[in-house]
C-alpha cells in the first residue's frame, strides 16, 4: 500500500483529524449554571462594556481561522472547498501540534474576492488571527491587503510562510556556501503568490534594509518564460508587471535556461519535472536548489546532486532538508497571539527567517534546516517574533 492509500485509509476510518473537546466536565447543575445560563450571562456582560475582554474570556485568545476557497490547493489546483477539507484539517492539527492553538478550517463555497474579505471581516470577533489558505493569484494579494485592517493578524501562508522557511533555507545555505546573499543571482520559477512573496522578500520590498539585506539579482519565471516589462502579455496584469518592475533589472528575455545562465539559486514554487541537470550545469558554482514543487518537485535530489549542485533542497519529508511552512507558521501566530499583535509586520517575518536559521547551530549540506518535526521550533520564533514586534511598537511610541 502506498502514502497515498494509506493517507485515504487513516482519513476513512477516523472520518476527518479533527474534534472539539470541553474543557469543562459537566457533571452538576452547578456546572452547567457557571459555563451556560444564568452563570455565563455575567461573562458576556462584561465582553459587552469592553471587547478586549474577549481575549480574557473567550476562545478568542488562542483561535485561528483558516479560511481557504480551494482555489489553488497543493500541486491540486482548483478542486474547490469540498476537497480543500481534509487540507485545512491537516493545517490545524499542525497549528495544535506544534503552537498549541486552536484552529479551524473554514472551506467557502465563493472564489469572489469580495465575499471572501466580507466573510472574514464579519467571522473575525470569534479569532485571534486568520490564516489564508491555497487561495490562488492575484486574488490573494487583494485578499490579504483589504483585511490587514481588520485587528487580528491576517497572513497568507502560502506567500509568507514559504517566503520566511525559503530566507531561512538560504541564510544556512549561502553560509555552507561561503556566498553572500548581497552578491547572489537568484533565479525564482513561479510568478504566482509563493513566488511574488520570495522575490519581495529576498529583495527588501517594503522592509527595514537595516534587518534585511537584499539579493543582487532576481529573475522570475513563469510557464511562458522570463518575467520582463517588455512582455506584451502581462501589460494588464499589474501583479506580474508590479514582480517585473523590481526584478530582472537588466530586462532580459528568454526561458528559464536563459535566466540560470550563471545563476546562484534555483527556486523552485512551481510545478514538477520543470528543471534538468544539463541546467544545473549552467549555473555559477556551487548551485543551490531548492525545488519546493509538491507532491513532484522541480528536480529530484539525486539527479541534482548528480549534476553538481551543492546543496538540494525539496518541499517533502522523505528527503533531506525540507522546505516547508510547517516550519514558519506555528510561530509566527504564536507570537502574534501572544504580544496581542494587530498585524504580521515585516519586521516579525525576518525576525522568523532569522530565527528559523539560527535554531540550527551546525548546519551542514544535508542539515540547512531544523526537522518538521521538532517541537521547540514554535517556540523559538514566536519569542522573536513577540520581541520583534514590541521593538517595533517602542519605536513607533519614541517618534
Amino acid at each position: 500500500m502506498d502514502i497515498y492509500q494509506e493517507s485515504i485509509k487513516l482519513h476513512k476510518k477516523l472520518k476527518g483529524k479533527l474534534e472539539i473537546k470541553s474543557k469543562v466536565k459537566i457533571k452538576t447543575r452547578h456546572d452547567l449554571s457557571l459555563v451556560y445560563t444564568p452563570g455565563v450571562a455575567e461573562v458576556s456582560n462584561v465582553i459587552y462594556k469592553d471587547n478586549s475582554k474577549a481575549y480574557d474570556l473567550t476562545m478568542k485568545n488562542n483561535a485561528v481561522a483558516i479560511i481557504s476557497d480551494g482555489s489553488a490547493v497543493l500541486g491540486l489546483g482548483n478542486i474547490g472547498p469540498y476537497a480543500a477539507i481534509p487540507v485545512m484539517e491537516g493545517k490545524a492539527i499542525l497549528f495544535k501540534e506544534y503552537a498549541g492553538i486552536d484552529a479551524f478550517p473554514i472551506t467557502v463555497q465563493t472564489q469572489n474576492t469580495y465575499e471572501i474579505i466580507s466573510l472574514v471581516k464579519n467571522i473575525a470577533p470569534v479569532f485571534a488571527g486568520i490564516n489564508l489558505e491555497d487561495i490562488s493569484a492575484p486574488r490573494c494579494f487583494e485578499i490579504e491587503q483589504a483585511l490587514q485592517d481588520i485587528g487580528i493578524p491576517v497572513f497568507h501562508d502560502d506567500q509568507h510562510g514559504t517566503a520566511i522557511v525559503l530566507l531561512a533555507a538560504l541564510i544556512n545555505s549561502t553560509k555552507l556556501a561561503g556566498k553572500k546573499l548581497t552578491d547572489l543571482r537568484v533565479v525564482i520559477n513561479g510568478a504566482g503568490a509563493a513566488g511574488t512573496a520570495i522575490a519581495n522578500l529576498l529583495l527588501c520590498v517594503g522592509h527595514d534594509k537595516r534587518i534585511c539585506e537584499p539579493v543582487r539579482e532576481i529573475i522570475v519565471c513563469d510557464s511562458r518564460g522570463i518575467v520582463s516589462k517588455s512582455r506584451n502579455d502581462i501589460q494588464n496584469n499589474s501583479w506580474k508587471m508590479q514582480l517585473a518592475n523590481i526584478t530582472n533589472r537588466k530586462n532580459i528575455e528568454g526561458t528559464l535556461a536563459d535566466a540560470l545562465d550563471g545563476a546562484d539559486v534555483f527556486i523552485g514554487v512551481s510545478t514538477g519535472n520543470v528543471l534538468d541537470g544539463k541546467l544545473i550545469k549552467k549555473m555559477n558554482k556551487k548551485p543551490i536548489i531548492l525545488a519546493m514543487a509538491n507532491p513532484t518537485p522541480e528536480i529530484m535530489p539525486d539527479v541534482a546532486m548528480e549534476a553538481g549542485a551543492f546543496i538540494v533542497g525539496t518541499g517533502r519529508s522523505d528527503f533531506s532538508n525540507q522546505v516547508n511552512n510547517v516550519l514558519a507558521f506555528p510561530g509566527v501566530f504564536l507570537g502574534a497571539i501572544e504580544a496581542r499583535a494587530k498585524v504580521i509586520s515585516n519586521s516579525m517575518k525576518i525576525s522568523a527567517a532569522f530565527a528559523l536559521a539560527d535554531y540550527v547551530k551546525k548546519p551542514t549540506i544535508d542539515n540547512i534546516l531544523p526537522s518538521a518535526l521538532d517541537h521547540g521550533v514554535a517556540r523559538h520564533i514566536a519569542n522573536k517574533v513577540k520581541n520583534a514586534y514590541f521593538d517595533e511598537q517602542k519605536l513607533l511610541k519614541s517618534l
